[in-house]
């Protein structure tokens, strides 16, 4: 599609502001950092589990509840009778302590009765999909078949089937394949497990897949991974911020447990509500940002949980310094050190390339005050190991018992009014001789009355309007403005279930359900912005109009990159100015996301507020351009 040719002809009298903007061409004033735009992710919202993490069935290890096979259901027709229930006697394994009896005590003829679930709000079907089931199964003294099915909420409809007959009195792993042909997308369904004859049967670790992204067999959802790929990032912070602490001190990120096959892998209890099967593990994070192309900014768990519970610096912490030591050496380790021929045992021989690790997480809300030592002894077992390695500091500039972190990582979530009057003189104090700055968690919420973590701001649809995504521009700009200094930065939440019930934090980058994906309008200035980046950052003046705004070049073509913010309901005509070019070309690119402040996107909408790109021409060194109303704008000039 061509771009659309736009005319610079004003209406000057139409606008409520004058002002002016000028750019410093002739003398950058610094380098952005080749890290700047980046992703941070966590267990909330069913980021993972109901979320990118591709599997369907929840709870297939039967682990969610000890008493009751939580979101599994008796199936059965008429008068046939059959009941299920936990039995911790017949154990898969020492990971997976409980399996599911599941007795057909009475059975008409040609009838089968069985146990469905629903998984995460539904089992997405796509046409003419192939499907990977699998499930362990032990059944002495029964000689029937077991069958498959996704099937609709009524069971009326079969939309793919599959059987076996392979049942023994072992455990064993069985897998096969269930494909859809030309029906229509529907949520509205269920995965069901089936016996054809009276008998009793063990089943453990039910699973269930859609195709993944770069078909890994314990993958990602193609569409999700979609979304985040297009974003460029390059990195991704993991395993996350609350997630990697926990509720308490055994809540936290099991690294250890997360590896290897799924079936050795015991879940652990979230600390958003529901409980997390693991799949999500270590390994999985890290080819996760492979498949990105996108670098791992690692977090080691540091001593403090969130309710409070913290580990005393000095011989108790050891521990956890070798629990944290040992998880490096898993990512970056050669393959004749331990962890690192666990991973390559694990099917990546190749070390990954790490540069950053971040002790802890939000560590300024111990109120024992503790984390001077803990990051202390942390910061010096790392450092004497791994001395190329920089280290995060969860709480920003601050000096722990006399060591210097390498960074600060700064955490900022306010409302867009109170990021617009910020955002212009926001850096301006930062000192530029160090630590460097991770603004590793942000995000721009509609109304200061309802912050993120009020219950209140639960009622509200998952993701921001685009009145957020306003304050999201201004803020990202002040950051590129200062892209010498702020070396990372990553949008948080990044994702959200927007089922009812299914997310806990608002507002979230990308909404989702089973079968579609979408994102804010807030997705689409981050994408903006981070698609469109120099590596020169030229110097912005501005005065008398309220635009903000921010410009980077591309030293390789000389293509300057200008930024700007309206957060006005109306028209802003802009002269802009730039310094040190004696030519543009007349024809520049320009990408517009604009729209009313109360407009957002949604799993019917997707795109209802979306960039634009058009063409732009008469450019020169000196002109003008007219910002529309709430509005975000990327100018992209040609000096070359």
């Amino acid at each position: 599609m061509k771009p659309i040719l736009v005319s610079l002809t004003l209406v000057a009298a139409a606008l409520a502001h004058g002002g002016a903007l000028t750019i410093d061409a002739a003398k950058p004033a610094g380098q952005v950092s080749p890290r700047l735009y980046g992703l941070m992710t966590e267990e909330i919202n069913h980021s993972y589990d109901g979320g990118l993490y591709a599997e369907l069935v929840r709870n297939r290890a039967f682990l969610d509840n000890p008493d009751t096979p939580v979101n599994w259901s008796v199936v059965r027709d008429g008068a046939d009778e059959a009941a299920m229930s936990l039995d911790k006697t017949q154990p898969l394994n020492d990971a997976i302590p409980v399996s599911l009896r599941f007795e057909v005590t009475k059975l008409g003829k040609y009838r089968r009765a069985g146990f469905a679930n629903t998984g995460y709000w539904g089992i997405p079907v796509q046409p003419n999909t192939t499907y990977r089931a699998s499930f362990y199964a032990k059944a002495p003294g029964y000689a029937g078949r077991v069958s498959l099915s996704i099937e609709s909420e009524d069971g009326r409809t079969v939309y793919a089937s599959a059987t076996t007959d392979r049942l023994t009195k072992d455990w064993q792993r069985i897998e096969l394949v269930l494909k859809t042909g030309d029906v229509a997308p529907t949520a509205q369904a269920r995965y069901v497990v089936r016996l054809d004859r009276p008998g009793t049967a063990w089943f453990s670790l039910v699973s269930l897949f859609p195709p993944t992204w770069n078909d890994r067999p314990n993958g990602l959802r193609q569409d999700l991974m979609q979304m985040l790929v297009d974003l460029k990032p390059k990195f991704l912070r993991f395993p996350g911020g609350n997630y990697l602490e926990g509720d308490r001190i055994e809540d936290r990120f099991p690294w250890q447990k997360t590896l290897g096959p799924i079936e050795n892998r015991p879940g652990h209890a979230g600390c958003w509500g529901y409980r997390s099967s693991d799949g999500m593990g270590l390994l999985e994070f890290l080819e996760w940002c492979e498949d990105m192309r996108a670098e791992p900014i690692l977090a080691v768990y540091a001593g403090y949980s969130l309710r409070g519970d913290y580990i005393k610096a000095g011989p108790e912490l050891e521990p956890f310094i070798k629990e944290a030591l040992d998880e490096i050496e898993y990512v970056i380790g050669d393959t004749n050190t331990t962890w690192g021929a666990r991973r390559a045992q694990d099917g990546h021989p190749a070390p990954f390339a790490l540069h950053y690790v971040e002790i802890g997480n939000e560590d300024f809300f111990d109120k024992a005050k503790t984390y001077d030592g803990r990051y202390a002894q942390l910061h010096d077992a790392i450092k004497a190991r791994y001395p190329h390695l920089k280290l995060i500091s969860s709480m920003p500039w601050a000096k722990h018992d006399g060591r210097k972190p390498d960074v600060g990582d700064w955490h900022d979530y306010s409302a867009t009014e109170d990021f617009v009057k910020k955002a212009p003189a926001w850096g301006a104090d930062f000192d530029r001789h160090g630590p460097e700055v991770f603004v590793g968690e942000w995000a721009a919420h509609e109304d200061a009355a309802v912050r993120p973590w009020d219950a209140a701001a639960k009622k509200l649809p998952a993701t921001p309007a685009m009145k957020a995504a306003i304050g999201d521009a201004v803020f990202m700009a002040a950051m590129e403005r200062n892209g010498d200094i702020v070396k990372m930065h990553c949008y948080a939440p990044l994702l959200a279930n927007v089922n009812p019930g299914a997310y806990q934090w608002r507002p979230d980058l990308i909404g989702y359900d089973a079968l579609s994906v979408y994102g804010s309008p807030s997705y689409y200035a981050f994408q903006m912005f981070s698609r469109n980046l120099g590596d020169e950052i030229l110097p912005v003046t501005s005065s008398e109009t309220p635009v903000q705004g921010c410009a980077t070049r591309d030293s390789t073509t000389g293509e300057i990159i200008i930024k700007l913010v309206n957060p006005e309901p109306t028209p802003q005509a802009l002269p802009i100015a730039i310094k040190g070019v004696t030519a543009l070309q007349a024809k520049a690119t320009v990408i517009t996301l604009a729209s009313k402040p109360e407009d957002t996107n949604s799993i019917s909408q997707p795109k209802k507020v979306a960039p634009v790109t058009t063409a732009l021409d008469g450019v020169s060194p000196a002109f003008t351009y007219t910002l529309p109303p709430t509005s975000v704008v990327v100018l992209k000039l040609q000096t070359r």
